[in-house]
């Protein structure tokens, strides 16, 4: 697809993850028998296991407990806005989504106006999908001084918080993450299935604070897509805020 911010050619099979991932993500550790007996390792990985590499010339993938599916966004104002959204790929292993991310742009590399999205499969990244549009969304918004300091570092992490089930119980409520590369200044949202769920909603946004480092002082808010579908971002209410 020309002018899309992947490498068209790389191999699922033949790709390998990054010795370290971008902006000082730790180096992944070998994975020992001795310590996946210990850990009680089941089928699934948890989401320590991310931040792994498999034992060399081992062939055994890890399975995720969820399929994902990457999706772009170019803004053409010629085009409907959906005709704008391109499915990348999916994916439902550990290894898979290290090929695909070491083979596509960061996203402090991409125009503004661009997207990724990131939704488990069946899940379109639009509002009106029905297992969005009862739900909403944490809302991150960065200043343009962000984007080349903490942007990716923000973004990865997002990313294993979602395929590393890191919310527990209520990572069943999660939908997705979508990252809106911006002029005026960069989105990063987590999307939730039932905004009326308070406690899943509550308790999945004081984790994913936490994980992005944010400080206490920070706060984040929770909008409903009802609201921001029928107001702009800036006078959509906050539902919630952490």
């Amino acid at each position: 697809m020309a002018g899309c911010p992947w490498s068209p050619g790389y191999s699922m099979a033949a790709a390998r993850p990054a010795e370290e991932a971008e902006d000082g993500i730790q180096k992944w550790k070998k994975e020992g028998e001795k310590e996946e007996e210990e850990a009680g390792a089941g089928p699934c990985v948890g989401e320590e296991a991310l931040r792994k590499t498999p034992e060399e010339g081992k062939p055994d993938l890890h399975p995720l407990l969820n399929r994902w599916a990457l999706w772009f966004f170019k803004n053409d104002r010629s085009r409907a806005w959906q005709n704008n959204l391109h499915r990348v790929t999916k994916f439902n292993t550990v290894e898979d989504f290290w090929a695909i991310y070491n083979n596509i742009q960061l996203a402090s590399k991409l125009s503004s106006g661009c997207d990724y999205a990131l939704f488990k499969d069946g899940i379109k990244p639009m509002w009106e999908d029905s297992r969005n549009k009862r739900g909403g969304r944490w809302l991150v918004s960065l200043t343009k001084q962000q984007r080349h300091i903490e942007l990716d570092h923000l973004w990865l992490e997002t990313l294993l918080c979602l395929i590393g089930e890191s919310f527990g119980e209520h990572s069943q409520e999660v939908c997705g993450a979508v990252i809106n590369i911006r002029a005026k200044g960069d989105k990063i949202a987590v999307w939730t299935r039932e905004a009326e769920n308070q406690e899943g909603v509550l308790h999945i946004g004081r984790v994913y604070k936490e994980r992005l480092g944010l400080s206490t002082k920070t706060i984040i808010g929770y909008q409903a897509h009802a609201d921001t579908a029928t107001k702009s971002n800036s006078l959509a209410k906050n539902k919630f805020v952490v």
